[in-house]
């Protein structure tokens, strides 16, 4: 990988423009949930420890380029304060006369928070004149917020191209976690893509086909499969005008080496509630008046042998409604495996995108894991072949 880390960079001294993701969920004020913060505490230190000023830039909300004060990151200075334990100073602007003045006054040991680089219209235009107005607040710039390295931003892409540039920590796992999973895998390699629709992840399948040893397709996209094979699904969710999409995906895969479980066997239930009456059937059978919700035990058997095989497992997306139980089970039981797997160390396994994670710590799993992405597009646009702007800019 050609990008450098922060330890392939002397920071003694220096002003570090550290890019950072903290769009991170506040009510009354307060942020209820700082699991985002936390992820760049590693690099802030790593900063502070080598001598660095580390001065931070983020996005919060869409203010499309206008001042919008509820979408202020001072809000964040005490959530900041107290996850890396030194004092946070906040400057009221991200480039100009007052954030010139913030860094000046930066002592050592101090962290410096600047304003939404989103109230300058400059920042999602990727404007010269704006990455420049950044630039010489700083000497290095360090980029820690994969989640946003799919756009092509100035604080993310424009940046990166005026001064000593790196990888921050959370930035450089993610990184090794991803080229780990699929850029240089050890195999066998099992992928699990689930979610509701086949269209939004066409991108992902074509790639993931060729670069998989089984590839494992849930919730409502099984659906659509199952269709293109001539399968009565009732009243089911499916994209039925995608039955063609998905014969070409299986024609590849076949093509490729790759075999695809589609779920033999899946739950069923005549109305979309928790606790709904329910049986299980196999996926040829549903009764026309019911609809499918999740994959049954057959189907989960089969996930779990091609895991037992796997070295390495990729995950986006459940297997089932997982938001209503009963039919949360067949993904909580295949993450439970996984993380037993991977816990003994037989199995490397990543996972991202936001029901993914939300899937992975409902049933408790998401701990055991081996690298779990808090970046939702990005985190797909990498698993489709992309190139990430914010990425490549550090090369």
């Amino acid at each position: 990988m050609a990008w450098k880390s922060l330890d392939d960079m002397d920071l003694s001294g220096k002003t570090v423009l550290t890019r950072v993701d903290i769009n991170v969920p506040v009510s009354g004020g307060k942020v209820t949930d700082a699991t985002r913060i936390e992820r760049i505490a590693p690099t802030v230190a790593d900063i502070l420890a080598k001598g660095g000023k580390p001065v931070l830039l983020a996005h919060f909300g869409r203010p499309k380029g206008q001042v919008v004060p509820e979408m202020s990151l001072e809000v964040l200075v005490p959530a900041l304060a107290e996850v890396f334990g030194v004092p946070v100073k906040f400057a009221s602007d991200c480039i100009g006369g007052p954030a010139k003045e913030a860094v000046s006054a930066l002592g050592a040991g101090e962290v410096l928070l600047l304003e939404n680089t989103r109230f300058h219209a400059g920042e999602e235009k990727n404007d010269a004149a704006f990455s420049a107005a950044l630039a010489a607040l700083g000497e290095v710039y360090c980029n820690d917020a994969f989640s946003a390295a799919h756009r092509a931003h100035a604080s993310t892409e424009g940046l990166a191209k005026l001064l000593p540039s790196c990888a921050g920590r959370c930035m450089q796992a993610e990184l090794e976690a991803l080229e780990g999973a699929l850029g240089t895998p050890v195999r066998p390699v099992v992928a699990v893509v689930g979610g509701a629709k086949v269209s939004t992840k066409l991108d992902l399948l074509g790639n993931l086909v060729s670069k998989v040893d089984y590839l494992v397709i849930g919730g409502g996209m099984a659906n659509t499969f199952l269709v293109a094979q001539g399968t009565e699904i009732g009243k089911s969710l499916a994209e039925a005008d995608m039955a063609g999409t998905a014969r070409e995906i299986m024609d590849k895969a076949a093509a490729a080496g790759c075999k695809i479980l589609l779920p033999a066997d899946v739950v069923v239930a005549r109305e979309f509630k928790a606790g709904a009456a329910n049986e299980t059937v196999p996926a040829t059978e549903c009764p026309a008046d019911a609809m499918i919700l999740d994959a049954g035990p057959q189907a989960v058997a089969a996930i779990k042998e091609a895991l037992d095989g796997a070295k390495t497992l990729i995950w986006n997306g459940p297997l089932g409604a997982f938001e209503i139980e009963p039919f949360d089970a067949a993904t909580n039981a295949t993450a439970d495996y996984a993380a037993a797997l991977s816990a003994e160390g037989k199995l490397t396994s990543v996972a991202g995108g936001g029901d993914t994670v939300a899937a992975l710590n409902k049933s408790g799993a998401a701990e055991k894991f081996t690298y779990i992405s808090t970046a939702g597009g990005a985190f797909l646009e990498w698993m489709e072949g992309k190139e990430l702007p914010g990425v490549a800019a550090l090369g």
